[in-house]
């Protein structure tokens, strides 16, 4: 289990980053940038095949949290 400490730390440190940032979209375009990147990749240079390749990327995301969800409850119910 993670240091509580550790973590409450790296939470105020991220706090204060995103604070101090003016523009948040100019701060995470590269990453999106690379995301899109990565899907255009994978579809050969295709927009519309790395189009249905990202949405099938953020529906598994979906469907891992809907899931992680739906076991948190079950989790909590038992107890």
């Amino acid at each position: 289990m993670p240091d509580p400490t550790r973590a409450a730390l790296g939470a105020i440190g991220a706090h204060i980053s995103w604070a101090n940032t003016a523009d948040r979209a100019a701060r995470t375009a590269p990453a999106r940038a690379a995301l899109e990147q990565k899907f255009l990749d994978e579809a050969d240079g295709d927009p519309v095949r790395a189009a249905h390749l990202r949405k099938a990327h953020f529906k598994r995301l979906a469907l891992k949290s809907a899931q992680a969800r739906r076991a948190k409850t079950a989790k909590a119910v038992a107890s």
